[in-house]
């Protein structure tokens, strides 16, 4: 099979293969395991860089789509494809998993192998959802992320890691099995009416359902996306399982996890169930919720004394805006809501694995134990300013580019939506400025952090690339914004012309 004709098969299964050497590697030679494990997800990401290479921006529909038969009586298909939506939630992936390996060097001491063998079938898992263009597969995919992402909380996390484990495990698959059901009764639908029996994605788009069927199927849906985003209030997983888990848990389930539901409203409730997503009720109850998530997540951030839980609550209110600027269902939101997936992949996961690295030196999360640490970590103190700045959306930094678009779009769908978005932004600048005062400002008050290192070689590259990428999208957002521009534009305007067949 050669690289070019299936390059995203080669994608999907790269850490699968750095997985399998990984384990034959004996369990006493734990830095071989942890050399192999880089090498691993550094091959990972240069041959999704193939993609950087040959996506084409002005091709319209999916790119090196790939289609092989795989359970023909279901109607179940091996279908992979991407468009600029998926593309760069693939890279974003392939760069997290990179940095979160790297990151785990010093922190694994207790069974490496199985540890780097469950990070890499994860990023398998992610990967898989954002490249399949057959329902069935990407539910395969959707499953399969939760059994590695389990084990990473259940073994290698805090004091409470199996409580956050079951918790985590519990609401997704609750929501997954619902998801389930909506995709079955859109494939029998699609059966009935042509005889067919699929479950690919493009073909289901032709399927007819009588607004209330689309409606009841597009809550089945949301129910699973919800979760996973994961919007208010089926978020009570979230700070739990953030803050347990392994730093490079945390880094992948904010950075990459996450972004598995407002994709799912990207790619499948939007276009799949048009009428249902243009409903005037469904997209109130929908706006309502995300700027109560902006809200209540910003303010529960303002009350948290652990450094980590008060990031996981941040999440909470990012992913807020996302959702909102989805279902603004407008150019602008929905543009500003991919973006914004890219964007806080960066800044959140660059700021999991500046507090993993306080948390080696120090083992502890007490906002209250830390002061004046910038005095002995000048570097480190940098880079979280620089995490905080981007979080909090300021100018030239890649948070403000994606805010500020989701917030046009809001206000183009309804002036009351950016007014009551825009405190959250407020909000999130002070609960992160008041981290940052608390932490690194000040005298050091605490005779322990006066024996604190600076940030190594391995962490400045851990670091570096987000850091360099936050930049980049503040200063010279253009490449990113053309890639995602035609598939967005296809979505508004299946949406628009579903409005307008409603009014005739």
């Amino acid at each position: 099979m050669s690289m070019s004709e299936h390059l995203l098969s080669w994608i999907l299964f790269t850490p699968l293969l750095a997985m399998a050497v990984v384990l034959v590697v004996p369990a006493g030679q734990k830095n071989l395991i942890r050399i192999v494990a880089n090498i691993g997800a550094l091959v990972s990401f240069l041959v999704s860089l193939g993609l950087v290479a040959r996506f084409d921006n002005h091709a319209p529909g999916f790119q090196f789509v790939e289609r092989a038969t795989w359970i023909p009586a279901l109607g179940a298909n091996y279908s992979l494809g991407v468009d600029g939506i998926s593309y760069l939630l693939v890279m974003l992936t392939t760069l997290l998993t990179l940095l979160s390996v790297l990151a785990s060097w010093s922190s694994i001491v207790d069974r490496p192998k199985a540890y780097y063998a469950m990070l890499l079938l994860l990023e398998t898992g992610i990967l898989g959802v954002f490249l399949s263009l057959d329902f069935f597969l990407f539910y395969v995919f959707w499953e399969a992320v939760l059994i590695p992402m389990y084990f990473l909380i259940a073994i290698w996390g805090g004091e409470r890691r199996l409580y956050a484990a079951m918790k985590f495990f519990l609401y997704t698959m609750a929501g997954s099995v619902v998801m389930l059901i909506g995709i079955l009764v859109l494939y029998f639908a699609h059966a009935s009416q042509t005889g067919v029996r699929t479950f690919d994605i493009v073909q289901l788009m032709q399927t007819h359902l009588t607004p209330a069927a689309e409606r009841t199927v597009f809550w089945l849906l949301f129910l699973g996306f919800a979760v996973k985003v994961p919007m208010f209030p089926f978020h009570t997983w979230l700070p739990d399982a953030h803050t347990e888990a392994p730093t490079a848990g945390s880094v992948m389930l904010a950075g990459a996890l996450l972004k598995m539901g407002s994709y799912g409203f990207l790619r499948f409730s939007l276009p799949l169930l048009p009428s249902a997503s243009i409903d005037a009720g469904i997209v109130q109850i929908l706006a309502h919720l995300s700027i109560i998530g902006i809200l209540y997540g910003a303010l529960v951030s303002l009350m948290q004394k652990d450094w980590k839980k008060l990031v996981a609550y941040s999440s909470v209110s990012h992913m807020g805006f996302v959702t909102l600027g989805i279902f603004s269902l407008n150019t602008k939101g929905l543009g500003g809501a991919v973006l914004q997936q890219i964007n806080h992949g960066i800044s959140t996961g660059l700021l999991f694995l500046l507090v993993g690295i306080i948390y080696e030196r120090r083992h502890t999360r007490e906002i209250s134990q830390f002061g004046g640490i910038a005095n002995r970590m000048p570097n480190y103190a940098t880079v979280f300013a620089i995490a905080m700045l981007s979080s909090a959306g300021l100018p030239l930094l890649n948070g403000f580019v994606g805010e500020f678009t989701i917030l046009q779009g809001a206000f183009e769908a309804n002036p009351w939506w950016a007014a009551f978005a825009v405190p959250g932004i407020v909000l999130g600048a002070a609960y992160l400025l008041w981290l940052y005062q608390r932490t690194m400002l000040g005298e050091i008050t605490n005779s322990k952090n006066e024996q604190l290192t600076d940030l190594n070689l391995r962490e400045w590259a851990v670091v570096l690339p987000l850091v360099a990428t936050a930049f980049w999208i503040g200063l010279y957002p253009k490449p990113f914004v053309d890639t995602f521009e035609k598939p967005v534009a296809q979505i508004v305007e299946r949406l628009h012309s579903t409005h307008a067949e409603a009014r005739r």
